[in-house]
């Protein structure tokens, strides 16, 4: 969402400032099923909860930022912690994905794409992706990332499926990589190979969004490397029943906006 002059933005857990998440922190989040969200006109934040947006974005593109690419910097800077000329997979082309992928690729690493969409998979192409692969076409997708990998594995994950998919991420990473959990599609629980997991000395970390530190430390990012998010659509606000359908069809490449 966005408004056509709005100087800040908000932050999804705009209690944790910085440091770790605790449980005293995680007490007030801005969206999710437990509260209003922000689809409305008229919308008050607490002070904290707001801060001044990269100069290279406009509102539409600012709007992206809070949940998707919060989550992202979260996974692939203070998680995974990215390194020049590491390998990182990059599951699917959703927010998350699209904004992890465009990160990795800044920060001179090689983003590995996977989607079901051939189409999809040339549009990561230009966002940085250094390789790509279609896990409809190749359901073991981790096969082809040992193959990309001279047999080692990735140095990180970026799993958004969850389910069975975090075996495959297991069989995928190298010795000593990194998972960062993000995301449940396939599901609230996952089978997991336990030895697996301990014989490669695997970190999985779950990632829940980010902090306000993170927040201004990753507008900086995007400003210094003038990384612009992708926008697929934008719809006007009496237009929100069929931004919701337009996003519930999965056609959308990129984020979808609502304009006041």
């Amino acid at each position: 969402m966005s408004t056509s002059e709005a100087p800040s933005q908000d932050s999804l857990l705009p209690t944790v400032q910085d440091g770790e998440l605790t449980a005293e922190k995680d007490s007030w989040a801005v969206g999710g099923s437990a509260a209003d969200g922000v689809l409305a006109e008229n919308v008050i934040f607490k002070e904290e909860a707001v801060l001044e947006i990269p100069r290279n974005l406009s509102d539409v593109e600012a709007a992206t930022l809070p949940v998707a690419a919060l989550t992202a910097w979260h996974a692939v800077t203070r998680r995974s912690r990215v390194q020049s000329g590491e390998s990182v997979v990059i599951q699917g082309t959703g927010g998350v994905s699209l904004f992890a992928t465009q990160f990795v690729h800044a920060l001179g690493a090689r983003p590995i794409v996977t989607s079901s969409s051939d189409q999809k998979l040339e549009r990561a192409k230009a966002l940085g992706a250094a390789a790509t692969i279609n896990y409809k076409k190749f359901p073991a997708w981790e096969e082809q990332i040992l193959e990309l990998t001279a047999g080692l594995g990735a140095d990180h994950i970026i799993e958004v499926v969850g389910g069975e998919n975090l075996n495959r991420s297991l069989k995928a990473v190298k010795v000593s990589g990194s998972i960062s959990f993000i995301g449940v599609m396939a599901g609230l629980s996952a089978p997991i190979n336990t030895y697996q997991f301990i014989a490669k000395n695997v970190h999985i970390y779950g990632i829940e969004t980010g902090s306000g530190e993170m927040f201004e430390e990753m507008n900086s990012f995007i400003e210094s490397h003038q990384l612009r998010p992708v926008v697929d659509t934008t719809f006007a606000f009496s237009e929100a029943r069929e931004a919701l359908r337009y996003l519930e069809s999965g056609a959308h490449f990129g984020k979808v906006a609502i304009r006041f």
